[in-house]
């Protein structure tokens, strides 16, 4: 398996942890996708992508319909990305993705939280070259076979591709998003999820004390109404 792979792994039960947070992040989606493309799913494929995400973490039809409607209001503010970088304790590179209404109040807090935890915050492009950008999707293994899948996605950008409890899942750049998502609908493949992740191209072991103390850091950073995602470069566990 590769990187993508023990990722995931390592990975699997820290991310949208709490519905409710799941929630609020997968809101901020909805009015992102709906200012870029508008309200129709069918003609918007940003937002047919955060429906999928939606119903993946089992968020209820109404919410998002009242999302959608929301969004398409005028008087509804949008939400802008915002990308942080710096270093938790002990070397640890971190990159911090945002969705802001406030950038002053995203700044003051991201940066409070560098500080108090003894990390540094960074300058743009300061760590972000030691994570791939990648996108994926989490699709139906019904009648799929992973290899024969990975063989006829290749050239649509896929770089790695295997099954776990869920489903199958895609991993491939960030720019091969669209493409891969117009065959999978094109082939009528259901698509269960989708999402980008930054995954670290070299990681770095800890002692349990060193990695507690990257923790607070990182549990600081995720408790934040603004932060989407976390990314970093220690090296964790993949033990089920």
């Amino acid at each position: 398996m590769g990187r993508a792979f023990e990722f995931r792994k390592a990975r699997k039960m820290k991310r949208w942890s709490a519905m409710s947070k799941a929630f609020t992040r997968i809101g901020k989606d909805i009015v992102m996708a709906v200012k870029e493309g508008g309200p129709d799913p069918d003609a918007n494929s940003r937002l047919r992508a955060v429906i999928q995400n939606a119903k993946a973490v089992n968020m209820p039809k109404d919410n998002v319909e009242r999302a959608i409607k929301r969004a398409s209001d005028k008087s509804q503010g949008d939400y802008k990305e915002v990308v942080f970088e710096g270093y938790a304790p002990h070397g640890i590179a971190v990159l911090v993705e945002t969705a802001t209404d406030n950038n002053t109040r995203t700044v003051a807090n991201v940066r409070s939280y560098f500080n108090k935890c003894d990390g540094s915050l960074g300058t743009s492009g300061s760590v972000v070259f030691m994570f791939d950008h990648t996108c994926n999707f989490r699709i139906n293994a019904e009648g799929l076979d992973p290899e024969e899948l990975e063989l006829e996605f290749i050239d649509f950008g896929a770089e790695e591709v295997f099954a776990d409890d869920d489903g199958i899942l895609i991993y491939a750049p960030f720019e091969s998003f669209g493409a891969i998502q117009a065959e999978l609908e094109a082939r009528n493949i259901e698509i269960l999820s989708s999402g980008f992740e930054r995954i670290p191209q070299v990681t770095k072991a800890l002692t349990p004390e060193q990695a507690e103390d990257v923790e607070k850091l990182l549990e600081k950073l995720e408790e934040d109404d603004d932060v989407q995602n976390v990314y970093h470069t220690m090296e964790e566990s993949t033990e089920e």
